[in-house]
């Protein structure tokens, strides 16, 4: 398995698994890959990894700028998404892991909305004054670079409010 940077060829196939991908999961929205596609429109994603097998794709990890209160300097990671045959074989470790070392480097910290039992492996945990609106609070998660603990409502770009123009 290849951890790659997406090419332009790639996104009908990002699309196909985040869709693929999304209708196992009861949290998803439905509009994942339609997330993805305004964000790459938007040239808004700071991070669009593909894992590769045998020259397909089967999985893929968006990340864009988010802000944290008044701080900005997050990667929002997501969506992440792995072709339903290939769950649970570490595609999604391999595409974290190298989302995180690259994230490092330019950021205070990862934040995302997403299940805390997936997560935490990483180590993302809930903090108390970190929050996205609608959101409960045990499945916005944040993981700090630094000693910092992220304290107000977590901004993402437009594309992930589909009702508003990005």
């Amino acid at each position: 398995m290849l951890i790659r940077d997406e090419i332009p060829s790639d996104a009908p196939a990002i699309g196909r698994v985040v869709t693929e991908a999304m209708r196992l999961l009861p949290q998803a929205t439905g509009t994942e890959a339609a997330i993805v596609e305004r964000l790459r429109a938007a040239g808004a994603m700071t991070l669009s990894l593909v894992a590769e097998e045998d020259g397909a794709v089967i999985g893929h990890l968006a990340a864009s700028d988010a802000r944290v209160g008044e701080e900005d300097g997050w990667g929002l990671i997501g969506p992440l998404a792995v072709t339903p045959p290939r769950r649970l074989q570490g595609v999604g470790s391999a595409l974290m892991a190298e989302a995180l070392r690259r994230l490092r480097k330019t950021c205070r910290g990862a934040v995302l909305v997403g299940d805390p039992g997936y997560y935490r492996r990483f180590g993302f945990r809930t903090f108390p004054r970190l929050t996205v609106e609608g959101c409960p609070p045990e499945v916005v998660l944040a993981l700090p670079f630094g000693a910092a603990e992220p304290v107000g409502e977590m901004i993402h770009h437009p594309a992930f409010g589909l009702d508003q123009e990005a």
